[in-house]
């Protein structure tokens, strides 16, 4: 297909999509897929790379271990159906007039998304820029972003300043998301994330964690809490065995939002 009057962010959205799918991807198949020549392919492997997004091999490229978290804007274009399941799924699990804390991230951006459409009452608390705008657009909200030092990777803040923030409040619920889950728990690339999260959850009657399935069986450098810390987790496929029984074992609830 001749797609080389993409953009090079619209380039590099389908080379990682592209690398995701097939775990590792030749560059003369890229610049074929995409139509583009191979040596502008070549250049924006060398940009991924840099950025920490791929690992470059010769004549191509493989993902990256999860030592580093693609930026916002980049995740938000992957498993796009998946993460709208999660949204529904764990919006449905929010009742009306409940204080909802929310961290920054992809999939629980599609949660805020998805609870913006109901007339809820409810009270969001939140470190994301983005959270806040598509929750404010609800009249029935009232919402409360947090202070703090602005990750433009994350589209969030982070920080003592937000963490104290957080402390200051109680919750009902408190959604999170994770780069990896394993039977130890869920875990995260950025430090400061990962305080959030725990801060969320330390002021809050109950934990959500949302999660796609290519978290499962992974682990990032901070974990966040054992699986005992987490009420529920809602999730787009099933996982494998020993995840689902550390599930069970924690008192942890499953919710699986499968595709038809």
């Amino acid at each position: 297909m001749d797609q080389g009057r993409l953009t090079k962010k619209e380039r590099h959205a389908l080379i990682l999509s592209e690398v995701r799918r097939s775990a590792s991807i030749r560059i003369s198949k890229l610049a074929r897929r995409i139509g583009v020549a191979g040596e502008t392919i070549r250049r924006d492997l060398i940009e991924l790379g840099d950025a920490g997004l791929i690992n470059r091999t010769y004549g191509g490229a493989t993902i990256s271990l999860v030592t580093s978290e693609p930026v916002i804007s980049e995740r938000g274009l992957t498993l796009v159906e998946e993460r709208a399941r999660i949204g529904r799924g764990a919006a449905g699990l929010v009742q009306k007039g409940q204080i909802v804390m929310i961290d920054g991230g992809s999939t629980t951006y599609e949660v805020a998304r998805n609870l913006s459409q109901l007339k809820r009452d409810l009270t969001i608390i939140t470190n994301s820029t983005g959270v806040a705008s598509v929750a404010g657009a609800n009249p029935t909200f009232r919402v409360l972003l947090c202070p703090g030092t602005y990750d433009s990777r994350e589209g969030s803040v982070l920080g003592e300043d937000t963490v104290e923030f957080v402390r200051r409040y109680n919750a009902d619920v408190a959604i999170i998301g994770a780069s990896g889950l394993s039977a130890d728990g869920p875990s995260d690339m950025i430090s400061g994330a990962a305080a959030v999260k725990r801060a969320m959850i330390s002021r809050s009657l109950s934990a959500v964690l949302v999660v796609t399935h290519d978290k499962f069986g992974r682990s990032s450098l901070e974990r966040i809490c054992g699986l005992d810390d987490i009420a529920d987790i809602v999730t787009d496929s099933e996982p494998k065995a020993d995840l689902r029984t550390a599930a069970e074992q924690a008192g942890t609830e499953l919710h699986v939002f499968a595709g038809d």
